[in-house]
């Protein structure tokens, strides 16, 4: 990620955590960079996995709880993919205005960037309501698991 989109990140985190007076600690922000380094989808296992091997130990009690206030200040997006089984998080900025094609079978989450659907989104009206993103999930089999039933049919 560019220098300067982490640096106004950063900028909405100290915001945020002023005006909703919360402390400003090493933690949040170094979770707030390390979070930036994924490109994609990321869970809490992944994050801790992560920050372990740059050597900064956190617990996971701290991790939930900062995640949870990037969610609040609308820096992180939660998605939970399959039910309530598998939360995970994705930087708000790559969330934006793309399609999550899950598989049923073995959870693999694709995503799919569709400009065309961005577009009727931005003209859509909609009374008493603005909104900023979307997001939308189609649920379906991917191909390695359509692949091995239809193997195992035969």
């Amino acid at each position: 990620m560019e220098t300067n989109v982490y640096i106004g990140l950063r900028d909405q985190l100290t915001h945020y955590l002023e005006e909703k007076r919360l402390r400003k600690t090493e933690e949040r922000y170094t979770i707030l960079e390390h979070i930036c380094a994924f490109s994609g989808h990321f869970d809490i296992g992944m994050l801790y996995d992560e920050l372990e091997k740059n050597h900064f130990h956190v617990s996971k009690a701290t991790l939930y709880n900062t995640v949870n206030v990037l969610v609040d200040a609308g820096l992180v997006v939660s998605h939970s993919l399959m039910g309530n089984l598998a939360v995970q998080y994705e930087l708000r900025l790559l969330a934006e205005t793309h399609l999550h094609l899950i598989c049923t079978k073995c959870g693999a989450v694709r995503e799919l960037r569709n400009y065309a659907m961005k577009a009727e989104w931005e003209h859509l009206k909609t009374s008493r309501f603005t909104p900023d993103f979307y997001c939308l999930y189609v649920y379906g089999l991917c191909s390695k698991c359509k692949y091995k039933m239809q193997r195992a049919v035969r």
